[in-house]
């Protein structure tokens, strides 16, 4: 890959992602220089026991046991958090948020058209506000095997237990609230699908070590992304092809099915048959 193209990733990687922001994020949806850059981490199983069942703690347990404990590291790739698809070799993992609230509750009919009609599977990381907002497609997402449902939080919120902020969102404040963050929707979705949702972002997907060990003793597992397909949902639609098209084998892409009026469907219509041409397929969670 050339030395231009492989540094495009990089920065889009840790760009922005203006469609899960809320007012006060600098110009372009980037964090300020003060928020680090995070590295690459891929989840293993050695590296983190197995999620526990859901609900398998309390909020009083949380805190008492990750109460008094101080975060190492602050971003997208703390230890244990997924970034890669699950699945080896030229495989490809779309994931889409659906924020709500400040976020954003507008529903991308045509990007899940185009994923229905080219039977493209993927993860949708849906927040409790847009559940709300959105019941009838939701109840018909819920009910497609080619897609997976997971937990993109209460609040939207950041998940830190020292209260860290990014792109301009206060996440939250203590392990009390990094329990309530999760349990709130986890509740909704288990309620509504039956079962409990097996994966977790955070708003805007930035997270701390101690916050991802907790979402993992609630029985899910943090993920965040390798590429930044759409770019907080700001993307033209030729950005977005390009973006995701340089997509290596494993790559986990994030993008925004709350946001109609972005390139993002007509950036993945384009992207999806020009990959599968390449060998790729595509997984999901």
């Amino acid at each position: 890959m050339p030395t231009s193209r492989r540094a495009m990733l990089a920065a889009l990687a840790a760009g922005a992602l203006a469609g899960c922001q809320g007012p006060g994020a600098t110009a372009g949806g980037h964090p300020s220089a003060s928020v680090a850059v995070p590295r690459a981490v891929v989840f293993t199983p050695a590296r983190r026991p197995a999620p526990r069942a859901a609900t398998a703690v309390t909020r009083a347990q949380v805190v008492a046991r990750y109460g008094g404990l101080k975060p190492d590291y602050w971003g997208f790739g703390a230890p244990g958090v997924v970034r890669q698809a699950p699945a080896g070799g030229r495989v490809i993992a779309l994931t889409f948020d659906a924020c709500g609230g400040l976020g954003g509750s507008g529903y991308d009919q045509a990007l899940i058209d185009f994923l229905r009609r080219q039977q493209v599977p993927a993860t949708l990381f849906l927040n409790s506000r847009w559940i709300d907002a959105n019941p009838a497609a939701f109840r018909l997402l819920a009910a497609e095997p080619l897609f997976e449902i997971g937990n993109h939080g209460t609040r939207h919120l950041p998940l830190s237990v020292t209260g860290r902020s990014a792109y301009g969102i206060s996440g939250t404040r203590n392990a009390g609230e990094v329990y309530d963050e999760v349990a709130g929707n986890q509740a909704k979705l288990t309620r509504l699908l039956g079962k409990p949702p097996r994966f977790f972002r955070a708003g805007t997907a930035y997270c701390d070590d101690i916050a991802e060990r907790i979402v993992t003793d609630m029985g899910e597992r943090v993920v965040t992304f390798s590429v930044n397909g759409d770019g907080g949902a700001t993307f033209t639609p030729a950005q977005v092809t390009s973006t995701v098209t340089a997509a290596g084998p494993g790559s986990l892409v994030i993008g925004h099915m709350n946001h109609p009026e972005g390139g993002t469907a007509q950036g993945i219509a384009a992207a999806v048959p020009i990959l599968l041409a390449r060998g790729y397929r595509f997984v999901r969670l």
